[in-house]
Order: C-alpha cells, then structure tokens, then sequence
C-alpha cells in the first residue's frame, strides 16, 4: 500500500501536464478581460462622444492589435501567453522530450510562435466579427430590411439557419477534447493547442530561474548601437517592449479588479442600485443647446432627422430618446455605433420600434 501511494507521488510531481482547473482559468482570464476593457470605453465614450467615440467604433481592431503586442511579447519571452504566464504555464513543443525540452526564457520557434498568435489573437476577432453578422443578419430579417425576392435574403436566411449547427459543433469539438484530458486521454485541453503543435506544461525551477536571470541581464546590460539603423531597431524594439510590459503589468494589476467588475455589473446588483439610487427621468442632453434652430433635429416633430421626411415605423434610440425611421436609424447604428443626434455610443438592440392606435 505504502509503495502504491509513493508511486502516486512520485508520478505526480514527474508529470508537468497542469490540470483542467488550471487549464480553464487561464482561458477565462482573457475572456473577462475583453468586456471590462469594453466597459471602461463605453463609459468613455457616453462622457465624452466627440474625443472617445472613435476607441467605440474601432474598439475591436484597437483591443486586437494591443492583445497581438502582448501575446507576441510573451510568446517570444516567456513561451506563454499572458493568461498562461500568470498561473506558471508554458507552452512546450510537441515532439520534445522532458530532456530536450527548450528553457521557458528561449521563447517559442518561429513557427509555433505564429501559428499560437493566430489561434490566441485572429481567430477570437474573426469570431467576435462573424458572430455580430449573424446578430445583424437576424435584425435585417426580422424587420425585412431587404426585399423578399432578393437573393442575397434567400442566401442569409440558409447561413443563419445554418450558423446554430455549426457553432454547436465547434463548441462540442472543445467540450469533447476537455473530457478527454480530464480523463487522461489527450495531452491538449483545446483543439487550437494541437493545431498549433504545443501542449501546456508547468513552469519548472530551471525556467524560473533562467527568466529572472534574463529579466535581470536585460535591466543591466544595455549596449549602445553603433549605426543608425540599429539604433532605429533599438528605439523600435523598446518601444514595442515597453507598450508590451505596460499593458502587460496594467492586465496584472486590472485582473484583481475583475472579479469585483463581474459582481458590481451582476444583474441582481444592478437591480439593488437601482432601487437604492432611483431617480426622476434626466432631462434631455444639455451639451446639444437645443432650439428651434438646430441644424441637427428639424423644425416637425414627424419629419426624421436623417431622411428629413415624415418617419415611417417610428423607432426611438434607447441611449439618447430621439425617433427616426426604422430603416434610416437602423442602417446608420449598424454602420456607425453610435446616435445620429447626440453621439452616444449605440447597438442595434437599443433600437425600440413605437406603436399607436393608429398604425
């Protein structure tokens, strides 16, 4: 019995393979960083429209192109990401044996290192973009945007019916996978990691060891550059680094803060606030000076400020309360995130269609 339990010991601690709890915190550490961030610059963008509206509109491709500097700073210091490096993970190469295997400090091979880019970094923003299609693809149909005879109506109507089995399947090939490392029958817990040709193992002592070592060569030993050029790639080098480790200590910091951003935001909170700071109905934006003379909202309250025409299909935008055309205000929040009037940054689902007795 005795000896039963030494071998359980001795081969848990051989074993660097982390474990599922691990393994699925350091995938939801980046999945809450991403609405926090797009919390913070919608609060941004309601204060202030006309200077933070832009980071709104374009918030995709800026948090794409800030998580492409971080991933790649890690992955070629750390052979990790940065939800991977906060719990002591690395990525190791597939096909490397546990002598052979590459110091954590030596960063990951170029080909590893690019195709762990693309999973971590392009496929979450493709699947970000394709997911809001289907959501605006759904509001076309439903309110008929296109005509009926149109092709391009008989061609989304077959991908959206579609896009529900396709996804259950891409969500099945990753619960699937997570059963098989629970049960000690797969080396990776996501299907991206086998595609990328790397599995998650533990940080060992030598690789902890070798990364302060190098953290601390690289504080000491600064040569300076002899050429013009090497000085440009210097200058270069330091500023993608320092943006790097800024967002990358700015994350370390934000992520104790999540968990309270998760709570405060909860909808049972949200309810408690609001019946402990319930107040009357806020008066109309006062940064517009509205009157009669305003080039922004016409002189009839029938006429749509984007058509200049009598509105048809009432709709009133949630985030500000002025009423357009369906068709006008839809097509312009799609294109733009944001009210035609006041700026406030908008989504489709803020759109309420007004009914009266008399249509």
């Amino acid at each position: 019995m005795a000896e039963h339990g030494a071998h359980i010991t001795t081969a848990s601690v051989v074993d660097d393979q982390p474990s599922i709890f691990e393994v699925v915190a350091q995938d939801s550490l980046m999945t809450a960083v991403r609405p926090a961030l797009q919390h913070v610059v919608k609060v941004l963008a309601e204060s202030n429209p006309a200077h933070y509206g832009f980071f709104w509109r374009w918030f995709d491709e800026i948090f794409t192109l800030l998580d492409l500097l971080l991933q790649q700073h890690y992955l070629s210091k750390t052979s990790a990401s940065f939800s991977e490096n906060f719990y002591g993970l690395k990525r190791i190469v597939m096909g490397d044996t546990h002598k052979l295997q590459r110091l954590a400090s030596a960063g990951l091979p170029k080909q590893q290192l690019w195709k762990s880019i693309m999973f971590l970094v392009l496929l979450p923003y493709l699947k970000v973009k394709l997911e809001k299609l289907v959501s605006s693809l759904r509001e076309e149909d439903e309110y008929s945007i296109h005509p009926p005879s149109s092709r391009w109506k008989q061609f989304y109507r077959a991908f959206l019916a579609a896009y529900p089995f396709v996804n259950m399947a891409w969500e099945g090939w990753f619960l699937v996978q997570q059963l098989r490392y629970i049960l000690g029958k797969a080396q990776h817990h996501s299907p991206l990691l086998s595609l990328a040709g790397v599995r998650l193992g533990r940080l060992t002592v030598q690789d902890i060891q070798a990364l302060e070592q190098k953290s601390t060569e690289a504080t000491m030993m600064q040569q300076p550059a002899k050429s013009v050029s090497e000085k440009i790639k210097s200058t270069l080098k330091k500023a993608v680094g320092g943006v790097a480790l800024s967002l990358s200590t700015g994350l370390s910091v934000g992520v104790f803060f999540l968990q309270f951003l998760e709570w405060w935001y909860s909808s049972e909170n949200q309810e408690n606030i609001k019946s402990l700071t319930a107040l009357p109905t806020p008066p109309p934006p006062v940064h517009l000076d509205y009157n009669s003379d305003s080039p922004l909202l016409p002189k009839m309250k029938t006429v749509c400020p984007l058509c200049r025409k009598t509105r048809v299909n009432d709709t009133v935008l949630a985030t500000s309360g002025y009423v357009f055309c369906y068709r006008c205000v839809f097509n312009y929040v799609r294109s733009h995130q944001a009210c035609p009037i006041t700026g406030y940054p908008t989504e489709v689902q803020h759109l309420i269609k007004l009914y009266s007795p008399e249509n």
